[in-house]
């Protein structure tokens, strides 16, 4: 009986992981992980730009050698090749304007592939400013390379249409992007709650505290909801690593995926705000958001 028992869960499966990575899906959900990505990429480029010479410049404070010594021996950045401030200044215009383009979708092929390599060469210039968006936001890009985001909410639809080119179908591409948008976010919320689980102030309950009294990061201040009520301290701080776990658990079954994506679509955010990392918490809704958009699959 062993025997063809094992077949027939070897068949399910293969027929559950062909589903899960190879189902064609409408690209709309992948849009809007485009339109936001795109969105918090800039509101990041924003935070860096007062800074680029400063930072990056001819006379800046981190040197090639330096930002070179930091990263992986694989890592490579356009700015180390910009030795000049009107060059500096070049290669980052180009990848506001990527950004810009990936925002609209327009010419969505060649900017959904720049985009990823343009941040990537940023982030390689200055890894020890990069911050947990700024690595949340490469996971986003690179999986919207993959994926076809731009058949749809863009201006590369409007023009096809106006070319009389029909809707695009589904797609398998974009199925395998939000597969791995999943994962990612899976593995990122379940890495979060073990990191925080290794702190005292975590099992205690005062890591809540610790993070309204921060008043360098803090953006709203709860210290005095928290001074006057410990048990709200308490349940704030084992809430979000309970929080983390039930997400990274809960966003694969199918009976609870929907509703575990869509909790994280408030919960991340609240989580960042808390710990005066707003977009980070943006980032990581808009990795379950196609998960929340979908629903439950169909048997």
């Amino acid at each position: 009986m062993n025997g063809p028992d094992n077949q027939v869960k070897a068949a399910t499966f293969a027929a559950s992981w062909r589903a899960f990575w190879f189902t064609p899906v409408d690209p709309r959900p992948l849009a809007l992980v485009r339109i936001l990505a795109a969105g918090i990429g800039l509101l990041l480029l924003w935070s860096f730009a007062a800074d680029m010479q400063a930072w990056f410049g001819p006379d800046g404070m981190i040197d090639p050698a330096t930002a070179a010594a930091w990263r992986s021996p694989f890592g490579f950045s356009l700015y180390d090749f910009a030795t000049s401030a009107a060059a500096v200044r070049l290669v980052f215009a180009v990848t506001v304007v990527v950004f810009l383009l990936l925002l609209v979708g327009c010419c969505t092929p060649v900017v959904s592939l720049a985009a990823p390599v343009l941040w990537a060469t940023l982030l390689h210039r200055g890894p020890m400013l990069a911050g947990a968006a700024d690595d949340c936001l490469a996971v986003l890009l690179w999986c919207l390379a993959i994926g076809r985001s731009g058949r749809v909410l863009s201006v590369d639809r409007l023009l096809a249409a106006r070319a009389g080119r029909a809707v695009s179908p589904p797609s398998v591409r974009c199925r395998i992007a939000e597969g791995l948008l999943q994962v990612h976010a899976a593995v990122i919320a379940a890495a979060a709650a073990v990191a925080q689980l290794k702190g005292d102030v975590w099992w205690n309950g005062t890591a809540a505290w610790w993070l309204a009294v921060r008043q360098d990061s803090r953006l709203v201040d709860l210290t005095g909801p928290f001074g006057a009520a410990e048990y709200l301290m308490n349940l704030v701080t084992h809430a979000i690593p309970l929080f983390e776990i039930l997400f990274a658990i809960g966003i694969w079954p199918a009976a609870t995926r929907t509703a575990v994506a869509r909790a994280g679509l408030v919960a991340w955010p609240l989580i960042g705000l808390l710990a005066g990392a707003p977009l980070w918490g943006f980032t990581l809704a808009t990795l379950g958001l196609p998960a929340a958009l979908r629903g439950a699959p169909k048997p």
